[in-house]
Order: C-alpha cells, then structure tokens, then sequence
C-alpha cells in the first residue's frame, strides 16, 4: 500500500487517507481480501493521530470499501473476494478428484485444515 499525507494541504488528513486508500481500491492496486494496516501502525507511518486513521476507516466502511472484522482487521470489500473463494474451492476440488478422494474424505480435510 503506498500512501502519503501532505500537511501543507487544505484537504483534512483523513479525508487523503480515506481517498488515497479509495484510489488505490478503485483502481486495483488493493485487491478485495487485501488486510489493510492496523490503525496505530498506518497513523505510525504517517505521523497522523490514531483517530484521524480511524476516521478514514470508519468512512471507508461506511462506504462499502472496506469491511472490519473485529480483531482479525480491516480488509479491502468488494465481490472479488467470493469470486477467488470460489475460484479457490474449485480447485481444490478438482485437484482432490484427481487424487481418488470422496467428498466427504475432501470435507473432513477442510475441516483439518480449518482447525476443527
């Protein structure tokens, strides 16, 4: 993510945060799934308040840009990421066919794997 802030501008610093995360969504550079950096860390790097970041963030949200959630973090929205799950399930599926397995010995890798 390559993102700056000018002090000397007009625009209020959460308003560039908020527009220059928005651009690069818009544009694809974020791709939906992309884990945004916690709020301390990007208000860090910035050398902006917590606050003004998560305000940027709120907006975002509110927005349907990008979606909170809870402790896991803030992650780019947007269809994309149903698409590549999916894209993901077939071919898992395709390549645990090929291996002779059943579904439900498929499932029960899954589910290994989730942790359950």
């Amino acid at each position: 993510m390559n993102l700056s802030v000018d002090p000397s501008s007009g625009v209020p610093p959460f308003e560039q945060v908020r527009e220059g995360i928005r651009a690069q969504v818009e544009s694809g550079s974020l791709e939906p799934g992309f884990r945004l950096p916690p709020v301390r860390a990007l208000a860090s790097s910035l050398d902006l308040a917590a606050n003004t970041v998560a305000r940027a963030y709120k907006e975002l949200e509110a927005l349907g840009v990008v979606e909170t959630r809870g402790r896991a973090g803030t992650f780019v929205a947007g269809r994309g990421v149903e698409r590549s799950v999916r894209t993901a399930a077939s071919s898992y599926v395709a390549s645990v066919r090929a291996l002779g397995l059943a579904d439900d010995e498929a499932l029960e890798a899954v589910r290994r794997a989730l942790g359950r």
